[in-house]
């Protein structure tokens, strides 16, 4: 070949080489990319929405955080597959006939390092739930036993909490007042135990990986910061025979659309979550992958009446009527989400149905506008000087889409409005310090009972009262409810309790949430439940 036509021809070559290489990094970016499996075992890629803050039981707040907790930890019941309590670290229980004394006994268990499980174990978990120093977010949930609040407030030392160990292997839980829920309540991270010789060597590091010490399915192996938790089967675990995987691996994915490319290539077993309006087209394009069922769930918004603004009722049911319900379920979400007017779902147990409701739910939209402007004008507002807000909200691609159409709902009102969005762990926890103005939130209830809801309004609630809402006769129909054995006359007097809120705009409810999962048909034992609870011990994959 002569000099000139290789002359000729090099840059040919070199430009064929560069697409050839380029196609090469494209098929290698369309391909699978799964970490590998070590031979013989079932590995679970997974993608859990957002970054954990936190994998200590005791302070943890997000669900996405529960969803990896309670695959490493177990409490006195735990989850069944339909998200049902079913007996988990205790075999057994007895109720004494007042419903104030519940004596749970404990299998025969150890902790991932081979120490046995204990009742001090579980007991020292209460207590350190309850402890000040702990600043458990979820300590009132913990309220229901006996002398709970009264240690939460630093009013009373620890060892006065109604809990006690009567032996290596009996728990008994003395209750401020009868809760036949309370199965329910022992299967939330609230109430699980801590490995107390663990806490005691590694102080507040013991949720580290290498000092982690679980006593459920699973054993903390990592945690790289943005990238992922990876957890192994527990050899130690009561139950393992039982359990399929033997590793997981949970991704932080807030870009729902490139986490559904990554279940699609086949990178992710399982995503929580989907774009909403995207579902119509996923069940053409991934059939048998969307999963969607009505949930335990209420979005809303809070306002926090700290800011003076929203000190006044008018502001807030401006702000709450101009919201378009209809529009954002029915032309913007498309997944099956209901307009919420009240903050308790209908799938509720123990609960009045029809409910309570916003007093002008029935107002055509036009009206409701209408009225959100004369309020504002009575508040004092006006074009000249205009309300001003800012609405601070998760990065999520769902909740941004929400709070876009919020946003031209208020300014169709007159209303400054601003939009600030931060990683979810950021936001939630600039809501637990009241440092926003107006914030977008989902509650998914704990437990399957009214109270799961409405008890997040009380005025000793604390950190998950976002908006500070306080009612004296609000906190009394809560009490009174919790001293009704009635069932029936109980749910009387909750529906009462979320109307007085209702009335006094505590919340601005917008809809009742569609759990929305992404799921290989690789994955077996998956069942849709109204919690959204799925815990991998009960999960396998097909080979």
């Amino acid at each position: 070949m002569s000099l000139a036509l290789r002359r000729i021809l090099s840059p040919i070559l070199v430009l064929l080489v560069g697409v050839a290489a380029l196609l090469a990094l494209g098929a290698c970016q369309d391909a699978a990319q799964r970490p590998a499996c070590p031979a013989g075992q079932s590995c679970l890629e997974y993608g859990n929405n957002s970054e954990p803050q936190t994998l200590d039981p005791h302070k943890s707040n997000l669900l996405d955080e529960a969803a990896v907790i309670n695959d490493l930890m177990m409490g006195l019941t735990a989850d069944a597959p339909d998200a049902t309590p079913i007996p988990g670290a205790a075999t057994h229980w007895e109720v004494s006939a007042d419903g104030l004394v519940w004596t749970f006994h404990l299998r025969e268990a150890k902790w991932s390092d081979g120490v046995p499980v204990t009742a001090d174990d579980f007991v020292f978990g209460l207590r350190r739930a309850l402890d000040p120093k702990t600043a458990s977010i979820y300590a009132y949930l913990l309220y229901v036993i006996k002398g709970g609040q009264a240690v939460s407030e630093g009013k009373a030392p620890l060892s006065s909490l109604g809990a006690r160990a009567l032996d290596p292997r009996t728990v008994q839980i003395t209750l401020e007042h009868p809760a036949p829920y309370l199965p329910e309540l022992t299967k939330h991270q609230s109430f699980f135990p801590a490995p107390k010789h663990a806490v005691e060597k590694w102080g507040e590091a013991w949720v580290q990986p290498g000092h982690y010490v679980s006593n459920g399915p699973f054993q903390l192996v990592s945690w790289k910061l943005g990238d992922k938790i990876t957890v192994t089967k527990n050899p130690h675990f009561w139950d393992a025979a039982k359990v399929c995987l033997d590793r997981i691996n949970y991704y932080p994915t807030p870009d729902v659309v490139s986490a559904e490319r990554r279940v699609a290539r086949g990178e992710l077993d399982v995503n929580t979550r989907f774009q909403s309006n995207r579902f119509q087209r996923l069940k053409e394009t991934m059939p048998g992958y969307p999963r969607t069922d009505v949930a335990l769930a209420t979005a809303y918004m809070s306002f926090n009446t700290q800011v003076a603004a929203f000190k006044d009722i008018r502001v807030r049911r401006a702000l709450s009527q101009a919201i378009d319900r209809d529009f954002i379920t029915a032309k913007l979400l498309r997944a099956g989400q209901v307009p919420a007017y009240a903050f308790v779902p209908d799938t509720t147990a123990h609960y009045v149905k029809p409910g309570s409701r916003l007093r002008w739910a029935d107002m055509p939209y036009l009206e409701r506008q209408a009225s959100a402007k004369a309020l504002l004008a009575q508040a004092g507002y006006s074009a000249k000087r205009p309300l001003k807000v800012t609405i601070l909200a998760a990065n999520n691609t769902d909740t941004m889409l929400l709070m876009e159409a919020v946003q031209a709902d208020w300014r169709a009102i007159g209303v400054d409005v601003k939009l600030e969005q931060n990683e979810a762990g950021v936001a939630f926890n600039a809501y637990r310090n009241r440092d926003f103005q107006a914030g977008s939130m989902t509650w998914y209830g704990d437990f399957n009972d009214p109270v799961t809801f409405l008890g997040l309004l009380k005025s000793d609630t604390g950190a998950q009262n976002y908006g500070d809402y306080k009612s004296p006769a609000y906190d009394a129909l809560l009490a009174a409810a919790d001293q009704e054995p009635d069932e029936a006359k109980r749910a009387g007097i909750l529906m009462r309790a979320e109307q007085l809120m209702l009335d006094d705009e505590g919340i601005a409810p917008i809809y009742f949430v569609v759990n929305r999962n992404l799921v290989s048909p690789k994955v077996t034992g998956w069942v849709d439940n109204a919690p959204n609870f799925h815990r991998a011990r009960w999960l396998c994959l097909k080979k």
